[in-house]
């Protein structure tokens, strides 16, 4: 009779500054570190970074895995030594068990349903044979999949204004979940734009997991998308980027269209509702947690 070995591992946590996060992993890449992740040490969240940014929280948790076996007195040391001048306020050293981590990380989603009828699953899911829109989209991609608040209150609109037969722009595309759910639910005609690359090929990658023809979504770089007002226009990306493209979404959506804006905080909203008052009419707030979406009639 065979028995299973189950392996363990070390993992120290270091709740610092982020002004020293560099020479702390370096310690911890020196000292033969299996892997070495970030995490927000507080609750303020960072949303998509441009292509090539790595953008940081001022207060974060620097974790390094490591084998069972390796001796981590001489880091430990060195951490400690450090403390002060590196602004670490708390060092944890903590061993676990090796588990079946790819199936907990499985278990850990499950379909989620945005208004009456949208859903998404992840692909390892059974389908229920429904009149429900279904969407297939795994977790753990570099772009949204429905768990934010902000990408939940577009979905959550575009199930409670479907729109059929209606030309639409999905601005900040990412993983092409708001793109995907607006074809779904009847729109006739969808561009999906992005100014990151990965985020064009995730979109396409999306469509094929659920079974859509390449005519349904077109996607472009914004400066090469063609030169079409439409009926509907979605962007869920950063205040920052919302305020200066006013003037241009108000180009890219019909008189009497709808634009839906999302990724903004509630402190950020005054500064959205300036931006687009010279555009847009009957501007409207819904808040989800700390987020917020305006929706508008183009004048």
């Amino acid at each position: 009779m065979s028995t299973k070995t189950t392996k363990s591992w070390l993992q120290i946590n270091c709740h610092c500054n982020k002004a020293f996060q560099e020479v702390i992993s370096e310690c911890m890449e020196d000292a033969n570190a299996l892997s070495i992740t970030f995490q927000d040490a507080g609750d303020r969240p960072v949303l998509e970074p441009l292509p090539g940014e790595t953008r940081l929280w001022d207060d974060l948790i620097i974790s390094a895995l490591f084998e069972a076996e390796d001796d981590l007195s001489a880091l430990l040391l060195t951490l400690k030594n450090k403390q002060l001048k590196w602004q670490i306020s708390d060092i944890q050293l903590e061993k676990f068990e090796d588990q079946d981590w790819e199936r907990a990380w499985m278990d850990d989603f499950k379909p989620m349903q945005f208004g009456k009828k949208l859903w998404i699953y992840p692909s390892w899911n059974d389908l229920p044979d429904d009149d429900s829109i279904q969407i297939i989209l795994d977790p753990g991609l570099a772009f949204g999949t429905g768990t934010h608040p902000t990408t939940a209150l577009c979905l959550e609109w575009l199930d409670a204004n479907p729109p059929k037969g209606l030309s639409v722009i999905d601005y900040g595309c990412g993983s092409g979940i708001l793109a995907i759910a607006a074809v779904k639910l009847g729109a006739d005609y969808l561009i999906a734009t992005d100014i990151d690359p990965q985020a064009l090929i995730a979109t396409k990658d999306n469509m094929q997991k659920n079974q859509m023809p390449e005519t349904a979504i077109a996607c472009y770089f914004p400066q090469q998308m063609p030169a079409k007002s439409v009926d509907l226009l979605m962007a869920n990306i950063l205040s920052g980027p919302l305020v200066e493209l006013a003037e241009i979404f108000a180009q890219l959506n019909k008189v009497g269209g709808t634009i839906v804006l999302s990724g903004i905080l509630e402190q950020q909203t005054d500064n959205i509702l300036d931006a687009y008052q010279a555009y847009y009419t009957n501007l409207q707030v819904t808040q989800k947690e700390d987020w917020i979406r305006v929706t508008g009639q183009r004048k």
